[in-house]
């Protein structure tokens, strides 16, 4: 048992360092997106109780939101 936690533990963390190292070449603009869609995933998900739709649109609308933070002219 204490295997398959190790091998758990060490998927995810190889799965986060090159998930990380794929937002490398982004610019700041597609980071706040990214960030944004995330950010508006969770939230649609709770304030709709996880429904598939809420998440969907909570990640849209974020997704939208993060995109024009800060947008260079």
């Amino acid at each position: 048992m204490k295997t398959i936690k190790q091998l758990v533990v060490t998927a995810s963390l190889a799965s986060a360092a090159l998930g990380l190292a794929g937002c490398s070449g982004m610019s700041q603009q597609d980071k706040n997106t990214a960030i944004g869609a995330g950010a508006g995933a969770v939230i649609g998900g709770a304030l709709t109780g996880g429904s598939a739709a809420g998440t969907v649109g909570g990640a849209a609308v974020g997704g939208v939101i993060g995109n024009q933070v800060k947008k260079t002219n």
